[in-house]
C-alpha cells in the first residue's frame, strides 16, 4: 500500500485547479458591482448584477454533457477544463473594452458567459478531483480546493479591487484574463485520470446518473443526511452578521474585522486539518466526529447572547464555529466524491453537492421566523437541536457509510 502524503502532484494541481475555479467569481461579481458603481450606475442597475450567478445554480443540468462528450484533446476531464479557461480568458478580456457608463448590457452579457463558462469549469474539475485523488487522499483534496478557491477569489475580489485603484478597471480585467490564461498550464502538465466508461448516448448521460444512485440501498436515507449533515451550520450562518450587528452592537469594523480575517482564516485551517485527520481515519469516523463538533460549535453563539457584547467572546465564537464548520465541510466533501460512479461523475457531483447546498437555501427565511418569535439566545440552542438528527442518521448509517466504495463501483 502506497504510503500517503500531504503534499504530492496530484494535491498541487487540485490547489492550483482550485484558484482557477475561484478566480473568475468576483469577476462577474463583486468587482464588477465595484465597476459599476464608480462608474456612475444606479443600484436598481447594480443590484440586478446578482442575477449574473445564476448559473452556478443551474450547473447540474448541462453537468452531464461532460460525462458523454469528451473533447479531441487531453481527454474527458483535462480537456473540459482547458477548454473553459480559454474561454475564461477571452470572455475576461472582451470585458475589458466596454464601459459600464455606455455599454452596460455588452458588460453585462459578457459577464453572464464568465459566469456560465465558470459554473461549467467549476462541474470538470470537480469530477477531475473526484477521479484523480485516491480515496486517503480526498480529505486533503477538499482542503487544497477550498484552500485554492479562497485564494483565486482573493486574486480577483481584493486584490482586483486594488489594482483598480492604480491603473483602471479595464487594464485590471485584462490582467485577469492573462491570470486565467495562465491557469491553462496547470491543466496541460496535469495526468488524467484514469479512463472510465463514458456514458453511450445523450439519453444515457441524462437518466443514468439518477438511476444508477437511486437504485442503491439505501440511497434516499443519504440524500437526506446530505442535507441534514450541515444543516444546523447553515442555519447559523443564515444570521451571522444581522446577529452580530443589531442583536449586539458591534460596529461594521469589528464584524467585518473578524469575520473576514479570524473566520476566514479558521475556515482554511478546519478544511486543512480536516483533511490531515481524515487521512488517518475512516470516512464515517471523520462525519460523526466532525459533525458533532460542528453541533457543539453553535452553543458558542448562544453563549454569546447570553453575555451580550463582548469582542473577545465574539472573536472566539467566530473562530470555534469556522473552525468545526470547515472540518464539516472536508467531510462532506469526502463523501460526495466517494458517492460518485465515475462513469457520471460530473452529473453525480452537480447533483450531489445541490443536494448539500438545499439547507444554505432555505434556512434563511426560517432562521428569522425563528428568532422573531424566540429571541436569539433560543435560536442558537435550536440550531444545535437541528443538527442532532442527521448525526442520529448517520449512526443508523453507518454500515452503509462503510460501505460506500462497494455501493459505487462502476
Amino acid at each position: 500500500m502506497k504510503r500517503f502524503t500531504v503534499i504530492n502532484p496530484r494535491l498541487l494541481t487540485i490547489f492550483f485547479l482550485g484558484i482557477a475555479s475561484g478566480l473568475p467569481l468576483a469577476l462577474s461579481g463583486s468587482a464588477l458591482q465595484a465597476w459599476f458603481t464608480v462608474s456612475g450606475l444606479d443600484i436598481v442597475a447594480i443590484g440586478s448584477l446578482a442575477l449574473l450567478g445564476q448559473p452556478y445554480v443551474y450547473k447540474f443540468i448541462w453537468a452531464p454533457l461532460l460525462d458523454r462528450y469528451i473533447p479531441p484533446f487531453l481527454g474527458r476531464r483535462r480537456g473540459w477544463i482547458m477548454l473553459m479557461q480559454v474561454l475564461l480568458a477571452l470572455f475576461i478580456f472582451a470585458m475589458a473594452f466596454f464601459d459600464p457608463a455606455s455599454h452596460p448590457m455588452w458588460l453585462a452579457l459578457f459577464a453572464l458567459m464568465v459566469s456560465a463558462t465558470s459554473a461549467t469549469q467549476d462541474v470538470a474539475i470537480d469530477a477531475y478531483r473526484t477521479e484523480v485523488l485516491e480515496d486517503k487522499e480526498r480529505g486533503m483534496g477538499a482542503a487544497y480546493t477550498a484552500g485554492g478557491y479562497r485564494v483565486g477569489m482573493l486574486i480577483s475580489g481584493a486584490m482586483a479591487f486594488i489594482i483598480a485603484d492604480n491603473i483602471g478597471w479595464s487594464n485590471t480585467y485584462r490582467l485577469m484574463a492573462v491570470c486565467m490564461l495562465l491557469s491553462t498550464f496547470i491543466t496541460f502538465c496535469s495526468k488524467e485520470p484514469d479512463q472510465f466508461s463514458v456514458p453511450r448516448s445523450l439519453q444515457e448521460a441524462l437518466i443514468g446518473p439518477f438511476k444508477e444512485f437511486f437504485k442503491r440501498e439505501y440511497a434516499i436515507a443519504i440524500i437526506v443526511f446530505i442535507v441534514l449533515y450541515k444543516l444546523g451550520d447553515a442555519f447559523v450562518l443564515s444570521l451571522n452578521t444581522p446577529f452580530l450587528l443589531k442583536g449586539l452592537g458591534f460596529s461594521l469594523t469589528d464584524v467585518g474585522l473578524a469575520n473576514k480575517t479570524v473566520g476566514l482564516g479558521a475556515s482554511i485551517l478546519g478544511v486543512f486539518l480536516g483533511g490531515l485527520v481524515m487521512s488517518r481515519i475512516s470516512l464515517y469516523r471523520s462525519l460523526l466526529y466532525f459533525g458533532f463538533l460542528q453541533a457543539i460549535s453553535n452553543l458558542l453563539y448562544m453563549w454569546l447572547a447570553v453575555v451580550g457584547k463582548n469582542f473577545a467572546l465574539m472573536v472566539f465564537a467566530i473562530f470555534g464555529e469556522n473552525l468545526c464548520g470547515g472540518l464539516g465541510t472536508a467531510a462532506t466533501v469526502a463523501l460526495l466524491m466517494a458517492l460518485c460512479n465515475r462513469r457520471y461523475t460530473a452529473a453525480q457531483f452537480a447533483l450531489l453537492s445541490a443536494v448539500s447546498a438545499i439547507g444554505r437555501v432555505f434556512a434563511g427565511p426560517m432562521a428569522g421566523l425563528l428568532v422573531e418569535h424566540i429571541g436569539w439566545t433560543d435560536f442558537y440552542f435550536i440550531t444545535f437541536v437541528i443538527a442532532l438528527p442527521g448525526l442520529v442518521l448517520l449512526l443508523w448509517l453507518q454500515p452503509r457509510i462503510k460501505l460506500v466504495p462497494a455501493l459505487v463501483r462502476d
